[in-house]
């Protein structure tokens, strides 16, 4: 089949290049259509990307613009994006058009029917929570409910968004499929200890959802002689003013074992990051799927994180590492003080992480599983428009 996925503004590009790698695999001939790839973008060698998206706003001279100028060129440039690539696939249309993300629902729900006229639509819901509950409007919402409703097929990660859907009306359009892992397996590692320092990372888009105050709360409010025997680590690229979180830092007194790092992290520096004797923290408010989890768990790094999505999914409390509710910053603080007290059980855990990344499904087996949602998703276009039966084949 002749593919086409869409991710305007390559918010999943390691995802994104796994799933086009698999079905080439396949024997698939695959295209994603995105922005043009910057310096920081993780590798997507040997990927055909279409730098199909934002041409205008992505020229210096925008970037320079005030923040709402700015945004507001990007809007116009990406419905004329939208534009362009479907008089594109109305040239070559292919047989499936598969988009990642709707970053303007808005806007795009306008257009999809015309890109439905020329090829079944499926769409991956990353986030069942418009933005993962950052601010956005409800028109927003609405939106993007609205465009979901367009699409022939609708595929999610976890049993979570499966449960939304259904809630939603959406229920016999969806699918699971896993999400596979966005490192390779390391062929080894150096091994953890049951003494020293324990840091605890948090990493990734530093956003509002992803509960980094809630992480230094509950830090805080450990013993000073457990507190001693960690530190706290929040890595990545800041999409909100961070300037409370320094604060917050400073009003505990933590100068010293909290540090908040607003920085881009290559790909060859994130097994530095995720070395021995840290673990991977995931303290969020909302998420669906993450990729970070995946990164973490194939480096072997004990879990804390919220029992939502993923998580819930792939990790079993207790085994991995702790899953705690939602915003319960007193029990967040627990899991990471057994963590730091018992060590033992700290490395018990990196070994059980490391068993359910290899458990994990292969690339190409999640292709097979995206081509099964395809070729069902033509099959039902077929039943249900018989006079597209041609345009489709």
């Amino acid at each position: 089949m002749q593919i086409s996925i869409i991710d305007p503004s390559l918010f999943t590009l390691p995802y994104d290049r796994k799933l086009v790698e698999g079905l080439n695999h396949l024997g698939h001939s695959t295209t994603l259509h995105g922005r043009k790839l910057e310096v920081h973008d993780p590798d997507a060698a040997g990927v055909d990307i279409e730098a199909s998206f934002y041409n205008i706003a992505g020229r210096p001279s925008v970037s320079r613009l005030p923040s709402v100028l700015r945004l507001g060129v990007k809007s116009v440039d990406h419905v004329w994006s939208m534009l362009q690539l479907l008089r594109t696939l109305r040239k070559h249309p292919p047989d499936i058009i598969h988009f990642q993300w709707l970053p303007l629902p808005m806007a795009d729900v306008t257009m999809l029917s015309a890109f439905r006229r020329i090829a079944p639509l499926v769409l991956t819901v990353h986030d069942t929570e418009q933005s993962n509950g950052d601010s956005s409007s409800s028109l927003q919402r609405l939106a993007m409910r609205r465009c979901q409703h367009s699409f022939d097929r609708l595929i999610v990660h976890t049993s979570q968004g499966d449960a939304r859907l259904n809630e939603q009306g959406l229920g016999a359009r969806a699918a699971v499929l896993p999400h596979g892992l966005l490192a390779d397996l390391p062929p080894a590692r150096k091994q953890d200890t049951t003494d020293g320092i324990l840091t605890f990372v948090l990493f990734g888009k530093i956003k509002p959802y992803k509960g980094a105050d809630l992480l230094i709360q509950a830090f805080a409010r450990l013993p000073s002689h457990v507190r001693a025997r960690a530190r706290v680590r929040i890595v990545g690229k800041p999409y909100f003013d961070i300037g409370p979180l320094h604060h917050l830092v400073d009003e505990h007194g933590l100068g010293g074992q909290v540090s908040i790092e607003p920085t881009f992290v290559p790909d060859a520096e994130v097994a530095n990051l995720f070395g021995p004797n840290t673990v991977a923290v995931f303290p969020y408010r909302e998420i669906e799927a993450s990729g970070v989890l995946f990164l973490a768990l194939a480096h072997g790094r004990p879990i804390v994180a919220s029992r939502l999505g993923s998580f819930a999914d792939l990790i079993t409390d207790g085994v991995q590492g702790h899953l705690t509710s939602p915003g319960d910053v007193l029990a967040l603080g627990n899991a990471l003080a057994h963590l730091i007290i018992d060590r033992d059980f700290a490395v018990s855990c990196s070994t059980a992480s490391l068993d359910a990344a290899a458990s994990i499904s292969s690339w190409t087996d999640i292709a097979k599983m995206t081509e099964a949602v395809y070729l069902d998703a033509r099959a039902a276009r077929h039943t249900a428009r018989p006079e597209l039966a041609a345009a489709l084949c």
